[in-house]
């Protein structure tokens, strides 16, 4: 006889099927309050520094341009992405200067901007030592500011997409600090070995001034050509794999070695897997600023507006009247801030969601492991210590007490 399965199919673990779309949770990680707060923070303070250095070292050289617009007004170059009035929002609005920040390429803006000195410093040769350490210090100043509060966004990421456990945000500022070093020396290690490799191959651009150093240097431009390769190899690991690097530490609690090394493993591993989780997390990403944006603006139209009711402003407003307008539009300016603060908070959000699934198709690991702090405030339980009686037989210190 014939014994028929009627069992049906009830439900399907699509995040077991489609472990990509656990980047979904990314975007509702990143428009927490405290996450916002932190990648807007950042932001202002990365571009304050820039700023000031583009004062230092002045904006009329090919190595320096770029920090024109922060040198001119920090402020207004991190919150023009965001208009007045929802009839001013236009498609391919540039939100930060150098960063397409249309709905479409938002999500790349923080790549953009946080990679900005490296990619000027590949744009132009021959420059002034004062440009490139213009550019170096730049880039420090970004690494300095994002080890502290890009590892925090990425933290908490970590914690509530692996464990499903809500971290609050002194314990995430806490290992940020903890672990602040590893997350200051994995992107700059690589970058450290590009200089190092580039000094020789400087010193036969040096001798090509001269005919007998032109000779010289064509017959040993194998070996030059063989640095190119591994300055190459380098620049597109530490270039496309450095949010990786803040995964990895988030995640597995490590030094910036193994970060490093975890990075330029996956990249190089799975580079489509890595592309198909970044235009996953680009549509996403691209959707959720599509309506931090148009929400932003809402709040500053309706307010406008409601104010509008009230009459019309003071033509010609004093000392005391100007100062008002000023803080007007500075409060303004933080709903602008807060919503470009979005945009990395989700990219850092996006990146230790990025990091869990690379990990997931190189090292086998499952999603939800994740190294978690041991808690200061839970009690710590030991084992009674054994000690023996005057017969040898073993004993507790309790028992001894006790007898």
């Amino acid at each position: 006889m014939v014994e028929h399965d009627n069992s049906t199919l009830r439900t399907i673990a699509w995040a077991e099927v489609f472990p990509w779309l656990g980047l979904v949770r990314a975007f509702r990680i990143a428009i927490a309050v405290r996450m916002l707060v932190f990648g807007a923070a950042a932001l202002l303070i990365t571009l304050i520094g820039w700023g000031a250095l583009g004062v230092l070292f002045g904006t009329d050289q090919p190595a320096t341009d770029w920090l024109q617009p922060f040198t001119a007004c920090p402020w207004r170059a991190a919150t023009s992405g965001v208009p007045d009035q929802l009839a001013a929002v236009p498609t391919d609005r540039a939100c930060l200067p150098g960063a397409p920040c249309c709905n479409l390429m938002a999500p790349a803006a923080p790549w953009a901007l946080l990679s900005a000195p490296a990619l000027e410093g590949l744009k132009h040769t021959g420059f002034s030592w004062r440009g490139v350490l213009s550019i170096l210090l730049c880039g420090l100043w970004g690494v300095m500011v994002w080890a502290l509060f890009g590892a925090a966004i990425c933290r908490t990421a970590a914690v509530q997409l692996a464990a499903h456990e809500s971290l609050g945000a002194m314990a995430s500022l806490r290992f940020a600090v903890k672990k602040w070093p590893a997350y200051c020396a994995s992107p700059l290690l690589p970058v450290g070995g590009i200089l190092l490799a580039a000094i020789p191959v400087a010193v036969f651009g040096l001798l090509m001034h001269a005919n007998i150093g032109l000779l010289l240097a064509g017959l040993l431009w194998p070996l030059t050509l063989a640095a190119g390769l591994f300055m190459t190899l380098l620049l597109a690991g530490v270039l496309f794999g450095w949010p990786l690097m803040w995964g990895a530490i988030s995640t597995e609690g490590t030094d910036g070695f193994d970060a490093l090394s975890r990075s330029y493993a996956y990249l190089f591993q799975r580079p489509l897997h890595y592309l198909f989780y970044i235009i996953v997390a680009g549509v996403i990403g691209a959707l959720g600023w599509f309506l931090v944006q148009y929400f932003a603006v809402g709040v500053i139209w309706m307010t406008t507006w409601a104010a509008g009711w009230g009459g019309a402003m003071v033509a010609d407003p004093n000392a005391v009247g100007r100062f008002g307008l000023r803080l007007v539009h500075f409060w303004t300016g933080c709903v602008k801030l807060l919503a470009v603060g979005y945009l990395f908070s989700y990219f850092w959000t996006a990146s230790a969601g990025i990091y869990l699934l690379m990990r997931r198709d190189v090292d086998a690991t499952e999603m939800d492991e994740v190294e978690l702090d041991a808690d200061e405030n839970e009690p710590e339980f030991e084992l009674p210590k054994v000690t023996t009686d005057a017969h040898g037989a073993p004993e507790t210190e309790d028992d001894a007490e006790q007898t």
